[in-house]
């Protein structure tokens, strides 16, 4: 067997973005009572409505609310493999909305449509990219819409040399049939 190194998806650069592409991105999330409930406390969030369930069934929604930093902290990372796996800055989050309540069992999906690109004038290496980003329930009910400007690097820059370590054996060191099928070679 030939053993060859694939790069996986490097993620997007700045020549890479044009205004109007719009990305879906590949992963939708489940949220749980539990990533609710730590997410929430974690961030130090006191209010009752996103973890205690007696109090929010008094609510008019009648159970907790998934707390709002929560579903725009997953359409951000949802987004990253197309949008920022290149970024070193995000610059602004503006116009943030969010449409509609999020629960505990929903599935959210994002996309995101590229507004604006430049290069930057103080970093020749980088540019600005700015998009728009939408989540949308399982329903296809939008839940959450916001504005997000970053610097991302161009191709090539020197930043993005590889940190990924040289092995000390090789992958294939150790397998019985690889050893065996080289050998007939």
């Amino acid at each position: 067997m030939e053993i060859r190194i694939k790069q996986g998806w490097p993620g997007r650069f700045l020549e890479d973005f044009e205004v109007g592409d719009v990305y879906r991105h590949p992963l939708g999330r489940t949220i749980t009572d539990a990533d609710n409930t730590w997410f929430t406390l974690l961030t130090m969030n006191t209010n009752q409505m996103h973890f205690n369930r007696e109090y929010a069934e008094r609510s008019e929604f009648g159970r907790p609310l998934v707390v709002s930093t929560l579903t725009i902290a997953i359409a951000i990372g949802q987004s990253v493999s197309d949008t920022t796996q290149n970024a070193f800055a995000n610059l602004s989050l503006d116009a943030v909305k969010l449409t509609h309540p999020v629960f505990a069992g929903d599935t959210l999906y994002s996309e995101s449509l590229v507004l604006d690109k430049r290069e930057s004038s103080s970093r020749p290496h980088a540019g600005i990219v700015r998009i728009k980003t939408r989540t949308l329930n399982q329903d296809g009910i939008d839940v959450l819409s916001l504005e997000r400007a970053f610097y991302v690097y161009k191709r090539g820059s020197d930043a993005l040399e590889s940190v990924w370590p040289e092995p000390k054996t090789s992958i294939a060191e150790g397998d019985v049939a690889v050893q065996a099928e080289a050998k007939s070679v």
